[in-house]
């Protein structure tokens, strides 16, 4: 893996609250070492930003196209871009 940090910001729409989608991608998140937070919106949607290696980004990226066993993922909408640094240990908001 490289040292090289990136930041990811994902729109995730489907059937993804009420089904532990953002406690099952903290955990992933926690897994692959990256930092951030995942938090329910308003409209239904999970919005997630996370920061680390690219490679740790592209595993939880790959893994929020599906989420949890009870999830039913219709799309992600994926924004890269530079890292903040403002992040501590991955959370559910």
């Amino acid at each position: 893996m490289s040292d090289h940090t990136e930041r990811i910001h994902l729109q995730i729409e489907g059937r993804v609250q009420g089904v532990f989608y953002r406690a099952s991608a903290r955990e992933r998140a926690h897994d692959l070492g990256l930092t951030g937070w995942v938090r329910n919106r308003p409209d239904g949607r999970v919005e997630l930003v996370a920061e680390g290696p690219r490679e740790a980004l592209e595993s939880l990226l790959a893994w929020c196209r599906k989420g949890p066993p009870l999830a039913r993922v219709d799309s992600v909408e994926a924004d890269w871009g530079a890292p903040t640094g403002e992040h501590s240990p991955f959370e559910v908001r």
